[in-house]
């Protein structure tokens, strides 16, 4: 079986609450965790609710990195959702969950894109345009 993506789903519980309240780290975070992994960044779009709360998305060649924040209940979901052969998903989730300081994380990873028998071969390589 072949898959186009992985998408990693992180679950991170009892994190920093001043680090998950604040816009600038949130984002920040997001933008080096893509950097990190190798990603090739498009676009970075967040917003921050009132009274709190993140919600940002790292539009990124290989798909995107998005969260949203829970800073009263301390905790933050992110994925991780990427195509190709170049990003390492993994390095980026390994720095989220240290920069949020989440006490307890899990991570469950889905292959996107299961096809048994493809009519055409499936092209997964960073170099082909994600629409």
């Amino acid at each position: 079986m072949n898959a186009l993506g992985r998408h990693l789903l992180l679950e991170l519980f009892d994190c920093d609450s001043d680090a998950i309240t604040n816009l600038e780290v949130v984002k920040g975070a997001l933008v080096e965790a893509a950097k990190r992994a190798q990603a090739t960044i498009v676009d970075v779009v967040f917003h921050e609710f009132n009274p709190f709360g993140i919600s940002g998305v790292v539009v990124i060649a290989e798909s995107h990195l998005s969260i949203h924040t829970w800073p009263e209940y301390r905790y933050a979901a992110v994925d991780i959702f990427s195509c190709g052969d170049v990003l390492q998903p993994s390095v980026a989730a390994n720095y989220l969950v240290e920069q949020f300081g989440a006490e307890r994380a899990s991570v469950v990873e889905l292959q996107r894109g299961m096809f048994l028998n493809p009519g055409v071969p499936i092209v997964n390589k960073s170099s082909v345009a994600v629409s």
